[in-house]
């Protein structure tokens, strides 16, 4: 090794560990703003007096590692979540090894990312969820919709849940009393001018909210069936 090779790696040997310690602190920062978050262990659902629960109050049963952004803009670290619909409120994970979980106080988060792996019949992909904003619903403003696709024209899924508790035995009735927790999902579209229209999923209604795109001529349109379709439906027709 000559002396100038020498020299520098004299001279990145310091520029390295400044780097290595800039990402340390950053990575811990991200830490303290995600953990100042924290609430508390969350309360326990109640299931009144029957023999058990059909359903799930969460958006998904797993804990799914996330992104979660905040009107501050500050650095917040990837963390273990689970989106409790039915009670509206984000649960956290902070260490893989401990069984509890934390609320998070999300008054500062505007959205989160969810790293959903890969199933039988879906690949692994983000999904993106944020304030539903657009609503004149003051109190579903402050709730959670999962972005399917933002182009000229945004397709959202608003998650809601129901809880049904189980009902007083009757005469000759038989099998387990069930509480019971009753997806009730919505879509909407919003318009270039923002006009938001609420929906099902068929090329009619879709066509309908959407008359400038020719929904018709994407290959897939007439056999679309999941929400994961339609997206890919809309995506396609606005590239035409």
């Amino acid at each position: 090794m000559n002396h100038r090779s020498i020299m520098l790696l004299v001279c990145l040997a310091p520029l390295g560990a400044a780097a290595q310690q800039t990402a340390e602190q950053t990575g811990q920062a991200a830490q303290m703003n995600l953990n100042a978050l924290a609430t508390g262990i969350p309360a326990v659902l109640p299931h009144n007096s029957s023999e058990g629960l059909n359903g799930s109050p969460y958006l998904e049963p797993r804990w799914l590692m996330a992104r979660l952004r905040t009107s501050a803009s500050k650095p917040l670290a990837p963390v273990a979540l689970k989106y409790d619909v039915l009670a509206q409120r984000l649960l956290m994970r902070p260490d893989a090894a401990r069984t509890d979980s934390l609320q998070l106080d999300d008054q500062l988060v505007v959205g989160f990312e969810l790293n959903a792996p890969a199933t039988a019949t879906a690949p692994a992909r983000i999904r993106h969820f944020r304030r539903f904003t657009e609503t004149a619903d003051r109190q579903q403003q402050g709730e959670y919709v999962e972005v399917l696709h933002e182009g000229r024209y945004t397709l959202l899924k608003r998650y809601t849940k129901q809880f049904v508790p189980a009902k007083e035995p009757q005469a000759y009735s038989y099998g387990p009393r069930l509480d019971q927790i009753r997806d009730q999902n919505q879509y909407f579209l919003l318009r270039p001018d923002k006009t938001l229209v609420p929906l099902k999923l068929t090329l009619k209604t879709l066509q309908a909210a959407a008359p400038e795109l020719a929904l018709k001529t994407v290959p897939g349109a007439t056999k679309a069936s999941t929400d994961v379709e339609w997206a890919a439906v809309l995506a396609a027709a606005e590239k035409k």
